[in-house]
């Protein structure tokens, strides 16, 4: 039998879920300067660190849909809950690590639990955000993903540096744990449109529509973008820019809580103005900054081009977050996020491992100049997907 629920009041649930993603991302964030450097420590080649990275995002790939259709079914709070309490184990499994198919078994297990995680915060958020408000709370949403994330790879340069790998997993860990409490005991589960949801929570329904497809190829891009310099670029920075860990650290988080902070405003831009539009120019400034990272010559200059990246992807994800729950609203709020969550996870498992290949063939720069390539190509397919469906 099905129990309706009043639907929570969007402004009194967003502190619970807005801490516990905050908590989770920084978490995840820790491992960002590190694992690259890690992963070669146990003899991985670059073709390896891209495998190792996509194998995250191969499992979440694979497993996203089922997240969707039974976080529609049962409720976004327990399957974040279970994603979260998945994270936690598997954070502490880092330290087990004595080998590379160790590390990818281990990277494949947190792909599965990531799937619960963000998608489901994002289908939770949609199911009760207003309508015409959509850009608002999840550029909002997503500025505690960046912020998150973004202070994490600082927190875990500097705990490496000073007391070892091992108590950034620890720590990494821990704040997992921290939000699967909070999300678990103080977050409620909503059941509006739960009737809806189940009669039309469909994958075949959610791929027909060329809206979807155009987002999924967007985040594909985008996110591919991203894991090829969460890849490479401490590689890049120890090796040819001579950058300690906590420098690098410092960049990602520098440039990463800049994007959460942008995205406080261009979630609001979302509302106001074409969302095609808005994501077609981020997309274009992710490509010219991800061409000229090769040629930065120090610390600066490396800030400063993926700062502009970072900027631009900040520009790009209410929009597009706020288009898929525009699509939710017809077949599914965790469908439709399962969805475009799966294109980040194409990306990700697609761009690292190719990357990887460019790189032990022309050398590390050239893996940021096959990351602009890439987003164009992704980008182009959003336009030519969406070119009927645009506001």
């Amino acid at each position: 039998m099905l129990h309706y629920a009043v639907t929570p009041n969007i402004k009194a649930v967003f502190p619970v879920l807005g801490l516990s993603i905050f908590s989770s991302m920084l978490g995840l964030g820790i491992i960002a300067p590190l694992l690259p450097i890690y992963a070669e420590n146990l003899g991985a080649s670059g073709f390896w660190v891209g495998v190792i990275f996509a194998g995250y995002a191969i499992s979440r790939t694979i497993l996203q849909p089922f997240a969707g259709r039974l976080s529609d079914r049962r409720g976004k709070k327990l399957v974040m809950s279970v994603g979260l309490f998945i994270f936690a184990l598997s954070s502490f499994a880092y330290v087990l690590a004595d080998s590379v198919a160790v590390l990818l078994v281990i990277r494949l297990l947190q792909g599965a639990a990531a799937c619960m995680v963000q998608p489901m915060a994002q289908a939770y958020l949609g199911d009760i955000t207003p309508a015409g408000e959509e850009g608002k709370w999840m550029g909002i949403l997503n500025t505690t993903f960046f912020a998150g994330w973004g202070g994490g790879p600082l927190m875990g340069g500097l705990l490496a540096q000073y007391f070892g790998m091992d108590a950034a997993f620890y720590a990494m860990g821990g704040l997992n744990c921290l939000a699967f409490l909070g999300a678990a005991l103080f977050l409620p589960e909503i059941s509006r449109g739960r009737r809806m949801t189940e009669e039309r929570s469909s994958f075949r329904e959610a791929m027909a529509s060329r809206r979807t497809r155009g987002l999924f190829s967007l985040n594909m891009g985008i996110s591919g973008s991203r894991a090829i310099v969460l890849s490479f670029l401490p590689i890049f920075g120890a090796v040819f820019l001579g950058l300690r860990p906590s420098f690098i650290g410092t960049i990602l988080t520098v440039v990463v809580i800049g994007a959460a902070v942008i995205q406080l405003y261009t979630g609001r831009l979302a509302d106001r103005f074409n969302r095609r539009l808005i994501v077609v120019t981020g997309g274009l400034g992710v490509v010219l900054a991800m061409a000229l990272v090769p040629s930065a010559g120090g610390f600066w200059p490396l800030l400063v081009f993926l700062a502009i990246s970072t900027g631009a992807d900040a520009v790009i994800l209410p929009s597009a977050t706020a288009m898929v729950v525009e699509e939710g609203r017809k077949y599914g709020m965790g469908m439709a996020m399962a969805v475009f969550s799966m294109g980040m996870g194409a990306g990700q498992s697609i761009a690292p491992i190719l990357a990887g290949a460019v790189a032990d063939w022309l050398g590390v720069r050239a893996a940021f100049y096959f990351s602009a390539v890439f987003v164009v190509l992704c980008t182009l397919t959003f336009v030519l997907f969406t070119r009927r469906s645009s506001r």
